[in-house]
């Protein structure tokens, strides 16, 4: 059946988009980092209502022309001073929040991304407070969802963020977007460790992973003890998976 131009343009001059309830569009962002072998995640204190002076994860709204991850880029960097756009970032959309009652003011639907952010294991970046963020800081993952509620549904997008990235190590590489490029077997399992809130052994670790990984020929320059080999993350899936013992 073949749509006539006229057809379809009279039908948009009379459609009435008012004649619908109004749905808000969020972006939120789940930026996770490692430092002294601790998952740390982005957060803010809301500095106005709803859930004023609460923990959250930073976001907000979209704009009428921009995307929910333009969104997301800019309210991280509005509010935490963040520009992933700089930095050595791994970004992947995390999934939509659209229960009716998520946001008291309005039907608010959420779009959730999660980043992983590339550190050398010791140091955090700085992240300032702006925008409507009364402040801006790294908290560690597993002690803000073991006490500290946040506002809206955020746990549940902080636990939904740490699950994707806890499975997705099983049997990927991923781990290795939150360290240099060039990194050691213990940077790698540190991180597996922080993630996984647990301790593994060494041993098993190193012959797991060194097929996964490749050998640069290089060494660490190690201030203490014998330097360490240097590797680079492949694409290649672990197979069998690495599977995750219990936590601490």
């Amino acid at each position: 059946m073949n749509r006539e131009p006229g057809d379809e343009r009279e039908f948009l001059e009379a459609y009435k988009p008012k004649d619908y309830p109004s749905i808000a569009l969020t972006a939120d962002l789940v930026v996770f980092a490692v430092a002294g072998g601790v998952l740390h995640a982005a957060m803010v204190r809301r500095g106005g209502h709803p859930f004023k002076d609460a923990l959250a994860l930073p976001g907000g709204f979209v704009g009428p022309h921009e995307s929910a991850e333009q969104a997301a880029y800019r309210e991280l960097a509005e509010e935490t001073g963040l520009d992933l756009g700089g930095l050595p970032v791994h970004v992947e959309q995390l999934a939509t929040y659209s229960d009716p009652g998520r946001d008291p003011r309005m039907r608010v639907v959420s779009v959730a991304h999660l980043s992983l952010l590339a550190t050398d294991g010791q140091s955090l970046p700085d992240l300032s407070a702006g925008s409507d963020a009364a402040a801006a800081a790294w908290h560690p993952v597993h002690d803000v969802l073991h006490g500290t509620d946040l506002a809206f549904d955020h746990t549940t997008i902080l636990r939904n963020g740490l699950d994707r990235l806890a499975g997705k190590i099983e049997y990927t590489t991923v781990a290795a977007r939150m360290l240099p490029e060039e990194f050691t077997m213990t940077q790698l399992r540190t991180v597996y460790e922080a993630v996984w809130n647990t301790t593994l052994a060494a041993g098993n670790f190193t012959r797991k992973m060194l097929p996964q990984l490749q050998d640069t020929g290089r060494k660490s320059k190690a201030s203490i003890g014998a330097p360490a080999a240097l590797f680079t993350a492949t694409d290649r899936y672990i197979h069998p998976p690495l599977a995750k013992p219990a936590s601490k």
